[in-house]
Formats: structure tokens, sequence, C-alpha cells
């Protein structure tokens, strides 16, 4: 064991009961632990982590809720522990019981930590005016409650390369390609690539496909036409109008999104629970 106190950022946000009371559980358990410090713990929307120093961020709940508390940390990321108490969990992948079973090894450090692309997106409006979004998941272009195609420009590093008729498009890193990019029926990218990929939603041409490409290109999307409550989301957390004339450019971020990860605990194990991958079908004997 080391000698100084594992210290501990606890973040359980969902007011659900399930996450309380899983909460109120595992806080009397840690609480019970030599050598752990909780410097603070958050239930709320109200904690400020600026300026809190710790050695592990234990999250709550399910991916929502580690990329709510990435984009909480915003650019001091810290590593993330995810206790999965939603469904699928590709982040969040430990379970309450085996967060206390190998406690000891969080504890005691014994776990490696796995840094992840993050991107910035920058969204340029018609009049100059600028904001700038750091983000985990994806940007995805949607026509929302219009219902109406889109027609999105794409070019990379100053080239134009495609123009996809569509009714959304999303640039995701490979952590995101497990998100909406997925259902959206892009690849699954492993995480620790340095790789963008770009899928489009519903596409109405059969030759667009996903795209991938390298994490240092810069890429550009714009819209010729652009129909009323179209959007620019990221990672589901923030959303904004898109107006005739701007455009979003997406890039690699200076930091990264860090994921500790216990031993036995690997990416491809995680994707054969999750996604239901044991096997070929076993087919019944019609003789």
């Amino acid at each position: 064991m080391s000698e100084t106190p594992l210290r501990l950022i606890v973040l359980a946000r969902d007011q659900s009961p399930h996450v309380q009371n899983a909460w109120q559980e595992l806080s009397g358990f840690i609480a019970g632990q030599p050598g752990v410090e909780i410097i603070a713990a958050e239930i709320t929307d109200d904690l400020r982590l600026d300026g809190l120093a710790a050695d592990l961020v234990v999250v709550l709940g399910g991916d929502g809720a580690i990329l709510r508390a990435c984009h909480q940390l915003g650019r001091r990321q810290l590593p993330i522990l995810g206790i999965n108490l939603g469904r699928l969990g590709f982040l969040a992948d430990l379970s309450p019981d085996e967060f206390r079973s190998d406690f000891s090894l969080i504890r005691d450090r014994r776990y490696r930590v796995v840094e992840h692309l993050m991107f910035e997106c920058r969204h340029v409006r018609a009049d100059g005016s600028a904001e700038t979004h750091l983000g985990l998941n994806e940007v995805a272009v949607s026509s929302a409650a219009s219902l109406r195609m889109l027609d999105v420009d794409l070019s990379i590093d100053g080239e134009p390369v495609v123009t996809y008729s569509c009714d959304g498009l999303i640039v995701s890193t490979p952590v995101g390609s497990t998100a909406h990019g997925l259902s959206a029926g892009g690849p699954i990218l492993r995480q620790d690539l340095r790789a963008f990929v770009i899928t489009p939603i519903c596409p109405h041409t059969l030759s667009n496909r996903p795209l991938v490409d390298h994490a240092d290109c810069v890429y550009r999307l714009s819209l010729p036409r652009i129909p009323d409550g179209a959007m620019v989301v990221v990672d589901g957390q923030i959303k904004r109008p898109l107006g005739s004339g701007d455009f979003i450019e997406v890039r690699r971020a200076d930091v990264t999104f860090k994921m500790a990860k216990l031993p036995r605990h690997s990416y491809y194990a995680t994707l054969h629970h999750k996604l239901g991958w044991a096997g070929q079908p076993r087919y019944r004997s019609m003789g």
C-alpha cells in the first residue's frame, strides 16, 4: 500500500434512486478503507472541479455521466474510473461489485491510465463570431425538427472531399465510434487510435459511406443551404443553432481524455460483453 493516500473525487449527479442508493453504499464502503481520502463528492451540479487536486475521479452512472464529467473537467483532465449503473457502458465498464472486489488494486494505484483523443469544435458564424467547444465523443450536424435533407460539404485540410446529402453528419472520435455513429452504421474503432470517423446519417446516395482519416487533419463542414431548426450538437451536451453562412471546424484537441483501467479489463472484452459477441449462432438442425 502506498504511504500517500489515494485522493478521490466522486461524482454521482444523477438523482435517480438506483444511482443515489449505490452512492450511499459505496460512500460507506470507501470511508472504511485505509489509505483513501475523498476530497470532494458531488450529488448535484454545484461542485466546481477547478483547483481540486486528486488522483482519480470516480463517476457513478453510465457513459453519459462520464461525458458530463469530462466536460466539467475541461482542459484539466484527470483520470476517470467509471462505475456502470446505466445500460451498455462502453466507458463505465466496472460494476459496483467489481469496484468493491478490486478496490485494493485501485487503492494501491495498480491501474493503468489510457489516454484517448479529444477534439475541438469551432463554430464560426456568418458575422465572424465564433465559439469553440471541447468534446470527447462526436460533433453532429442535424436537421433536427425540420426533418429536411441536408447538403453538407466536407473538406479536409482545405481540400474539398465530398458533399453528403443526408439527414445529418457525425464526426466522431474512436471513443465516440460506439455511440451515435455506431447506430448510424459507422465502424467501430479501437479507442486508442488517433483518427476521426465521418458518418452520414441516412445518406441519400448509396456511395456516400463512412470515412476514416487521421486525427491531425482539420475537418470543415459547411452547408450551402440551412433549413430552419438545423443545429450542431457536441457530445449530446452542447446544442447550437446553425445559420446561413456558418461553418464547423473539427480538429484534435491539445488535451486527452484519461481513463483508468484495471487489470483484466480490456477494450475487446468490453465489446464482447456489451455487444453480445458470443461467437457463431447455433442453428437447430431441421433434419
